[in-house]
C-alpha cells in the first residue's frame, strides 16, 4: 500500500473541471472532492456522469442542447507506456443516444498539464470560435478565419496565431462543419475520434477547435515505484508477442489473419473473404506506401503507420497519416478495393476533412450494394458509376460525403437514415446497430464480440468488448479475474455469457482510467497485479481490482441508462441481419449465428448484469454501483 500525505494535495490529477458555455462565452471552474474522481475516475465515467446531470433527455443531438464532454481520468498522463487516451462524449446525432469515442496521442496529457482533468462544453457560439487553454487560463477565440480549413491547415494556423508550435489541436475539418453524421474530431493527424459522430456536434456548436498547452505535470503518489513499473512495463513490451507485433506491423496483419480465418468483412458483409485481400495486406503495406513508425505520448508500443508515395495516381503526404486495420477492412475489403494507394489516399481524405474511415467505408459499401441490386442508379449518381471494386468512385463518393454534395449529401447521414431517404428497399442492405455503423469485424466467427456490439450504448464498437479468437487456447492472462477455460469462439451458451460478461468490465477499464488497449490487460503487456500497483502509485489510493471493474461496471450502466430515457429498449440489442445468414465460402461457411439462441444470451446477459426484462439496471443494481441519485 502506498502512503501519502494527504495534505500534498491531490495525486494523478488537477481536481479541476472546466466548464464552458457557448452561448454565453462565459467559463467557470468545478472542483469536486477525491470521493467523486474514485467514484467515476475518468474518460467514459465522467463523460457519462456530466450527461446524465447536464442534458434533458430528447434534445435534438445537433441542436446548442446537447452537451460534450472531453475527459481525462485520474491516471492520464503518467509516464508509462499507454495511459495517454481520453474520451469525447455527447448525444449521438446517428443513433439518438449516447455517443462516446477514445483516442490517444499527446492532446489528453497536455489538457492535464495544463490544470485540467476534463471540459464540459454546452451552448453555441455565434460565431466560430475555438477554446485555447493554457496554464489554468482560458480563453475563447474568434476562429471565423478557421472554418473551412482542412485539419493539417487549422493545426498549422493555430500554431502561428499563438506563436508556439508545442501547443496540441483538437480539431475538425468541414465534414464537422457540414454536419455530416459520422464526422470526427482528431488531433496531430494521427489520432481520431472517429465513432458516433462527435465532429458534427462540434460543429453545430460553431466550435471548431480546442488547444491546450501545459508544463505543470500531476503530482504522483510514489514517483520511484511510478518509474520501476515503467521501465518494466517498456521491457515487456519489447518481448511480448502482442506488443511486438504491433510495434512492427501495427494493426496491418489482421487483414491476412481475418481473412484466412473467413472473417474478414467483404462485399457490405455479405462474404468473409476477399480475393484482393493479399493485394492490402501487413507485407505489401510494407514493402510500398510504409515509412515510418508514429506513437503517443510516452508510449514505446509505437503502433501508427506513417506513410508516403509522392508518384502514381494516389499521392500520399507523410504528414497525413497512414490507414490502420480498420480503414483497410472498410474502404478495402468491404468496398472490394485492393488499390493499397487509392485506400491510403481515402484515409487521408477522411483526416483532412474529419470523417470516420468506418462510417464512411461502410456507408459507401452500402452505397455501392444499392447500385448493384438498381436501388441507386446513375440517375441519383449525376451519370457515376459506383460499383464495388472501383477505387475512383470510393475517392469521389468521399468527396461528395464531405462537401454533402449530389448522392452525397444523403450519404453522409449515416446507413440507417440514408437508407430511410432512398426507400425502395435499401434498408436491406444497411447494416447498423443503434444506427452506428459497424466495424471491420464479423461476428460469425466470434460470438462474444457480437454480444458486444448488440450490447454496447454507442452501437458496433469493436473496442468495447473481447474477441473471443485471443482465448480459444490460452486463457490464462483472464484467470485473476476468474475466467478459467478456454473460449470457443462460436459459442451460444451460459459459458459465453459469464466470459462476455466479465470480459466486458475488463475492457471498460480501460475507457474508464483512459488506459490504450495495446497497452493494457489482458492481451497485451500489462497485466492485472501491475495495474493496481501502477494506480496506486499514480493516485495513492488504496485500490484494488475490485474497485476498478467497479469503476468500469458502473460506467456502463451510466450509459444504459442514458439511453433507456432515450427509450431504447431490447429491441435495440442486436446484430445485423446477414450475420444470422451463413458465408456461401470460407472457413466459417455455412455457420451463421443462430438467432434465437443469441436472444437467449441477451436475456440471461440481463440476468447476470442485475437489468430488468426490458434491459435497465434495476434499483438494486445502481445502489450496489453508488448510483442512487439515478434511480427514478
Amino acid at each position: 500500500m502506498v502512503q501519502t500525505d494527504k495534505s500534498a494535495g491531490p495525486f494523478g490529477y488537477n481536481g479541476k473541471i472546466l466548464h464552458v458555455n457557448l452561448s454565453e462565452m462565459s467559463w467557470q471552474i468545478e472542483e469536486p472532492d477525491e470521493i467523486w474522481y474514485r467514484t467515476y475516475v475518468g474518460g467514459s465515467g465522467i463523460a457519462a456522469y456530466y450527461l446524465l446531470k447536464e442534458l434533458q433527455p430528447g434534445i435534438d443531438p445537433l441542436s446548442e442542447d446537447n452537451v460534450m464532454v472531453f475527459a481525462c481520468s485520474a491516471v492520464t498522463g503518467a509516464p508509462v507506456s499507454g495511459f495517454n487516451r481520453f474520451t469525447i462524449a455527447a448525444k449521438s446525432p446517428l443513433s439518438g443516444g449516447y455517443g462516446e469515442t477514445e483516442a490517444g496521442g499527446y492532446w489528453g496529457p497536455e489538457l492535464k498539464f495544463a490544470g485540467f482533468d476534463a471540459v464540459v462544453v454546452k451552448g453555441k457560439a455565434e460565431k466560430p470560435v475555438y477554446l485555447w487553454i493554457h496554464q489554468g487560463e482560458v480563453e475563447i477565440r474568434n476562429a471565423e478565419s478557421l472554418w473551412g480549413l482542412d485539419n493539417w491547415q487549422t493545426k498549422e494556423r493555430i500554431q502561428s496565431e499563438l506563436e508556439d508550435k508545442r501547443v496540441r489541436t483538437l480539431s475538425i475539418g468541414p465534414a464537422g462543419e457540414n454536419l455530416v453524421y459520422f464526422a470526427s474530431v482528431q488531433h496531430e493527424m494521427a489520432h481520431f475520434h472517429g465513432r458516433t459522430g462527435m465532429g458534427a456536434v462540434m460543429g453545430s456548436k460553431n466550435l471548431k477547435a480546442l488547444t491546450v498547452r501545459g508544463k505543470e505535470k500531476p503530482n504522483w503518489a510514489d514517483k520511484e515505484k511510478l518509474k520501476e513499473i515503467g521501465r518494466w512495463h517498456n521491457k515487456r513490451i519489447k518481448e511480448h508477442p502482442a506488443n511486438v507485433n504491433l510495434t512492427k506491423l501495427g494493426t496491418t496483419f489482421q487483414v491476412s489473419i481475418l481473412n484466412h480465418n473467413g472473417i474478414l468483412p467483404t462485399h457490405n458483409f455479405r462474404d468473409g473473404v476477399f480475393s484482393g485481400a493479399d493485394k492490402i495486406n501487413d507485407e505489401i503495406y510494407h514493402e510500398t506506401i510504409f515509412h515510418s513508425k508514429g506513437t503517443c505520448y510516452a508510449c514505446a508500443v509505437k503502433c501508427k503507420r506513417e506513410v508516403e508515395q509522392k508518384e502514381g495516381k494516389y499521392l500520399l503526404d507523410l504528414r497525413h497519416g497512414g490507414p490502420e486495420y480498420e480503414t483497410l477492412g472498410t474502404l478495402g475489403s468491404m468496398c472490394e478495393i485492393d488499390d493499397l494507394a487509392a485506400i491510403g489516399k481515402g484515409n487521408q481524405i477522411c483526416g483532412l476533412a474529419g470523417i470516420d474511415t468506418i462510417g464512411a467505408g461502410c456507408v459507401i459499401a452500402f452505397a455501392m450494394e444499392c447500385y448493384e441490386h438498381g436501388i441507386l442508379t446513375k440517375e441519383d449518381t449525376g451519370g457515376r458509376s459506383i460499383s464495388f471494386g472501383d477505387a475512383d468512385a470510393m475517392i469521389w463518393l468521399l468527396e461528395m460525403i464531405v462537401k454533402r454534395e449530389g448522392i452525397g449529401n444523403i450519404l453522409a447521414d449515416g446507413v440507417k437514415r440514408a437508407a430511410e431517404k432512398i426507400g425502395k428497399g435499401a434498408d436491406a442492405y444497411a447494416f447498423h446497430i443503434k444506427g452506428s455503423e459497424l466495424p471491420a469485424h464479423d461476428g460469425r466467427g466470434k460470438t462474444a464480440m457480437a454480444l458486444g456490439y448488440a450490447l454496447s450504448s454507442t452501437g458496433a464498437d469493436h473496442v468495447e468488448c473481447p474477441h473471443d479468437t485471443a482465448f480459444m487456447g490460452n486463457i490464462d492472462p483472464l484467470n485473476p479475474v476468474g475466467l478459467l477455460k478456454p473460449v470457443d469462439p462460436l459459442a451460444n451458451d451460459t459459458d459465453k455469457v459469464r466470459y462476455f460478461s466479465v470480459g466486458q468490465r475488463v475492457w471498460g477499464i480501460n475507457n474508464c482510467y483512459g488506459i490504450c488497449n495495446f497497452c493494457s490487460v489482458p492481451i497485451h503487456a500489462m497485466e492485472f497485479e501491475r495495474l493496481v500497483e501502477t494506480i496506486r502509485a499514480i493516485t495513492g489510493w488504496n485500490t484494488s481490482m475490485f474497485e476498478i471493474m467497479k469503476a468500469s461496471e458502473r460506467s456502463l450502466n451510466m450509459s444504459r441508462i442514458f439511453n433507456t430515457r432515450e427509450g431504447f429498449g431490447p429491441g435495440d440489442d442486436r446484430v445485423i441481419r446477414r450475420w444470422h445468414e451463413g458465408f456461401k465460402e470460407g472457413a466459417h461457411k455455412d455457420k451463421p449465428i443462430d438467432e434465437k439462441a443469441f436472444r437467449e444470451m441477451i436475456d440471461l446477459y440481463y440476468e447476470v448484469s442485475g437489468w430488468d426484462e426490458s434491459g435497465k439496471p434495476t434499483r438494486g443494481k445502481l445502489i450496489d454501483l453508488n448510483l442512487d441519485w439515478l434511480i427514478e
